[in-house]
């Protein structure tokens, strides 16, 4: 297995020109991607359709040069998509391609690896419930397998999945089955803290015997360090991407994670991205900085507004969500020491690592 990561700078989210030159000039072969990971600049909410559009144009121009359907693409490859730019991030997506032809790599060395995998569609009243947790740790454990390593060689679980829209909620009250709460944007909570659980039970961080209905979105002790969960109106099922370091790879790049204490930990980013291989002693090198081929990280709100002691307005200002503020804080933070603003920032980390914390992970060329 050899997998290719390209990161294509967007100029709006149904910008397809990036990946059309680099199928052009032979860069990337169309038949082999197998996921796309991208930010576009719609508001990250229940009502954010910049994610449905970017899916929408990237399905049809892949469909026009494979001669398929937008829909027969969409069942093959994984567009993940997070809506909000905030301050200084930059909307762009990154594009992941395997070649299963390839030569397995050199059993001394790991390199990355990664799979996709999906779940079965979920009814309403299923989403931010065990339904979800269970089908997700089902495919988290699928994918395990398929790379051939073992859990601790994973290091980035991007999983996207549905959350409860209005005609959705319709549909569960007129059949007079029960969600789990009737807030579109409430329930983005509940889904993205399922579908980490789900993740967290699929690597065997948690015990399953405390995992149940109750303590979705609730109980924040039980938690993955590598999950990072998004929910969007576009989706009825969710795609699992999972990135690992295995043997049986012979890409030229590799994974590493770490944890964010907080929104301005930047020693949190150094510890990363040198889990993930580069090498320096205070800030990276423009060498070691171009080695650098995407940062995917989680924003969240310090726990009771209070940053390092001091106030913050993240939880009280009714005129932007918290979301926001936390994705614009890490994103300046990231970027200020990698020197790039294609960064791949989501918002909400329910059991995505502790309360108050966040899960980031770099890709390095070798």
């Amino acid at each position: 297995m050899k997998v290719g990561v390209h990161r294509i700078g967007m100029a709006h989210p149904g910008d397809v020109s990036g990946l059309a030159q680099l199928v052009e000039d032979g860069t990337v072969d169309p038949t082999k991607i197998v996921a796309t990971i991208g930010k576009t600049e719609g508001n990250g909410g229940a009502n954010d359709f910049t994610r449905a559009f970017a899916t929408t144009s990237f399905a049809t121009y892949l469909g026009s040069i494979l001669k398929d359907s937008p829909e027969a693409v969409a069942e093959r490859v994984a567009f993940v998509w997070s809506g909000g730019c905030e301050g200084v991030l930059s909307p762009h997506v990154t594009l992941f391609t395997r070649d299963d032809q390839a030569p397995s790599g050199p059993s001394t060395e790991s390199r990355l690896a990664v799979t996709v995998q999906r779940t079965r569609d979920f009814r309403p009243e299923e989403v931010g419930r065990m339904a979800e947790v269970t089908e997700v740790a089902g495919a988290v454990k699928r994918a395990v397998q398929e790379l051939g390593c073992a859990p601790q060689d994973v290091h980035y679980v991007q999983v996207k999945g549905p959350l409860l829209t209005p005609a959705a909620i319709t549909d569960a009250t007129r059949r007079g089955a029960e969600v789990v709460t009737t807030d579109p944007n409430g329930s983005k909570a509940y889904a993205r803290g399922a579908t980490a659980l789900g993740v967290a039970l699929g690597l065997s961080e948690v015990d399953a015997a405390k995992v149940d209905d109750s303590v979705i979105a609730q109980d924040m002790s039980l938690f993955s360090n590598v999950a990072s969960t998004s929910a969007g109106g576009e989706l009825t099922s969710c795609e699992i991407v999972l990135f690992a370091n295995s043997p049986q790879s012979s890409s030229e790049f590799r994974i590493g994670h770490g944890e964010l204490q907080d929104a301005v930990d930047i020693a949190g980013v150094r510890s990363m991205l040198k889990d993930a291989g580069l090498s320096f002693d205070c800030d990276p090198s423009d060498h070691e900085r171009e080695r650098i081929a995407a940062v995917f990280a989680k924003a969240e709100a310090p726990v009771g507004g209070l940053l390092r002691g001091q106030r913050t307005t993240m939880l009280s200002d009714a005129d932007i969500n918290y979301e926001r503020h936390a994705r614009a804080s890490v994103g300046a933070v990231i970027a200020s020491l990698t020197g790039d603003s294609r960064i791949f920032v989501s918002g909400g980390t329910e059991h995505q690592t502790a309360p108050g914390h966040a899960p980031i992970s770099a890709i390095v060329r070798v």
